[in-house]
């Protein structure tokens, strides 16, 4: 029994969700912000990334430093048709971004993504555990281990799945706290 492969699969399903907290916009400005947004670029779908630079100058306000002139177009359209509600200025190669004030129904609607997102995040979690659960029984069944070894493993498998759900919860809670604050 692997218990660091449980531990590492866990954490990564973590990490993921607060990767997808930084991507949800709570009216300050954030680089990560614009990182789910990709680009129609040389023939081919690109992360915004791998085009331009990101930068935040002020509190309200991101940066699109484009690469190729020729793109600026693509990132302006991509800016705009993603589900952020974000309207660029083209400046030259440079897209000013401003981070407009959120309303209270949008930051409801966050809400609820951000409470999707910690499902997700949840689901993948109990998925980590019943493989565990299986790899025990299976050990069990091929006489690798013994009925109490299996029960030891068992708790310590479900102590780790309730540890990473608290750690689920408790950023979701604080990411909640963040998106209502006005």
């Amino acid at each position: 029994m692997d218990m660091k492969e449980l531990r590492r699969r866990m954490q990564g399903a973590l990490a993921k969700l607060k990767e997808e907290f930084s991507g949800l916009r709570t009216g300050r400005a954030s680089v990560h912000l614009l990182e789910p947004i990709t680009v129609d670029a040389y023939g081919a779908t690109m992360p915004l990334n791998q085009v331009a630079t990101v930068s935040v100058p002020e509190p309200r306000m991101l940066t699109v430093q484009v690469w190729d002139r020729g793109l600026v177009s693509a990132v302006d359209k991509a800016i705009r048709n993603s589900s952020l509600g974000l309207n660029p200025i083209a400046e030259g190669q440079t897209l000013r971004v401003p981070v407009p004030e959120l309303s209270q129904e949008r930051r409801k609607e966050l809400v609820k993504v951000a409470h999707n997102y910690a499902e997700q995040a949840k689901v993948a979690v109990r998925n980590v555990r019943r493989d565990g659960m299986e790899q025990l029984k299976r050990l069990e069944k091929d006489g690798e281990i013994s009925q109490d070894e299996h029960r030891a493993w068992a708790d310590d498998v479900q102590k780790l799945t309730d540890q990473t759900i608290k750690s689920i919860d408790e950023a979701m809670a604080q990411k909640q706290a963040e998106i209502l604050q006005i």
